[in-house]
């Protein structure tokens, strides 16, 4: 049974959650707010966290940035009202497994929490081709990339928006080189607390501090002979950085507490979704430390980019739910596709792939149709609609009026009663200017 830390200010919400998880076999236990939170998990052990984005005394944000500066290694899942769908997609890059929006449907919850509870063994690709690499002319470019760098043993940078699929690129390096044969090891550098990152990678002795009852391999020396792969390596502490400098330039690893020098043969992938040049121009980073991973730099694309790949992802990500989810969806809808087309993907592939898996769990039979994709993005598809003329107020004033009424009644989960006070005006009007708009 699974313990689970919920942390949500909305009473009646955290109750109905609760309940459902409690009948679905979890221990769960409810606070408020964050100080809470941070008091509990100091001396209680949870296999799940799931935090409302918005609380009384914070954000979700503070309790993931506890999480990573405490080493605690419990997934975490933010959820979210349709409104904070884009800073959701930045708690990612902070360790998050996943988000999930309001209002919150059973199934999907129990799916995201299952997924989460099963993320701490990331699956490796048994071959690089496993996955559609794109036949736009970016993914083109991309793969050159890849190709020519991948037999050599020159240190990359991968670049790319949170979610374009960093540690895939970082895998296919690894598995079409010479290396293929010997460990791939991924560290999430952004998951690790600034006191136990150097015993990550370099290791440690028994004694060497507090809490170290055993000696540990580090994943420097867990990775000889193969590729170590640093994810959001811009998060490193500069003392850390100063011993990541030493590794690759004497190849050799010094375990905290000990004197022994350990020689490796690393070959160094590195990835963030920052510019590492401006965070060495502001200090945050070794100017050594970036030319010595810089040999050769590849920047992934993001979603919005990548033109007709979206529709071979989509298809993919289908066929790849329906095996998982045991569901037979053979069609999406006109309408539905239009949307998932338009639609800009702040998450990219991380979130594409998400919501696929949701629209497939429910979807019943074997066409997908809108209701199963998530509220906030067909909220966002509406405000995006092309007007053939911009500069006609009229159009405009009614693109304005259906997205804000869309929002509001999603907002509300759909109490038309409700809706028609916030947007003041009476159900008889709204009814009205719903059947105008199309609105379902």
């Amino acid at each position: 049974m699974a313990a689970v830390l919920i942390i949500e200010d909305d009473s009646t919400f955290a109750q109905i959650i609760e309940g459902f998880l409690s009948k679905n076999n979890y221990q769960v236990t409810t606070v408020n707010n964050v100080a809470k939170a941070l008091k509990l998990l100091a001396h209680e052990r949870f296999q799940l966290l799931l935090i409302d984005y918005r609380l009384p005394d914070g954000t979700g944000i503070d309790v993931l940035n506890h999480r990573r500066e405490t080493g605690l290694t419990v997934p975490a899942i933010i959820m979210t009202s349709f409104n904070d769908v884009r800073t959701a997609v930045k708690s990612i890059q902070l360790g998050a497994a996943d988000y999930i929006t309001k209002p919150i449907n059973p199934d999907e919850l129990l799916m995201v929490i299952s997924n989460a509870l099963q993320k701490k063994e990331l699956p490796k690709p048994t071959s690089a081709d496993n996955f559609i690499r794109g036949k736009s002319e970016v993914a083109n470019r991309l793969y050159q990339h890849i190709d020519l760098v991948a037999n050599t043993d020159m240190s990359v940078i991968i670049q790319g928006e949170s979610g374009t699929g960093k540690e895939f690129a970082a895998r296919t390096l690894h598995l079409q080189s010479k290396r293929k044969n010997k460990p791939f090891i991924a560290i999430d550098c952004g998951a690790l607390s600034k006191d136990l990152a150097a015993s990550e990678l370099f290791g440690h002795i028994k004694g060497a501090f507090t809490g170290a009852v055993a000696d540990k391999k580090g994943s420097f020396e867990a990775a000889d002979g193969g590729t170590i792969f640093l994810d959001e390596i811009g998060n490193l502490s500069y003392e850390v950085q100063v011993k990541l400098l030493r590794a690759l330039q004497e190849r050799v690893v010094q375990p905290l507490g000990s004197n022994r020098q350990i020689p490796v043969d690393v070959r160094v992938i590195t990835a963030t979704n920052d510019d590492l040049a401006n965070s060495m121009k502001n200090g945050e980073f070794r100017e050594d430390l970036y030319h010595r991973l810089n040999e050769f730099k590849i920047q992934l694309p993001p979603l919005r980019e990548r033109g007709a790949d979206l529709e071979l992802f989509i298809d993919l990500f289908v066929k790849l739910s329906n095996q998982e989810l045991n569901r037979n969806v053979k069609e999406i809808d006109k309408n539905t596709r239009s949307m998932l087309l338009k639609y800009d993907w702040p998450g990219n592939l991380r979130e594409l792939k998400n919501v696929i898996k949701r629209m497939v769990l429910l979807t019943a039979g074997t066409v997908a149709t809108a209701d199963s994709l998530p509220d906030e993005m067909k909220i966002a598809v509406s405000k995006e609609v092309p007007l053939d003329n911009p500069s006609d107020l009229k159009a405009v004033n009614e693109s304005n009026e259906r997205a804000l009424i869309t929002e509001t009644l999603a907002k509300v989960k759909y109490n038309k009663s409700k809706a028609a006070k916030l947007l003041n005006i009476d159900r008889k009007t709204l009814y009205a200017k719903m059947e105008r708009y199309g609105i379902d």
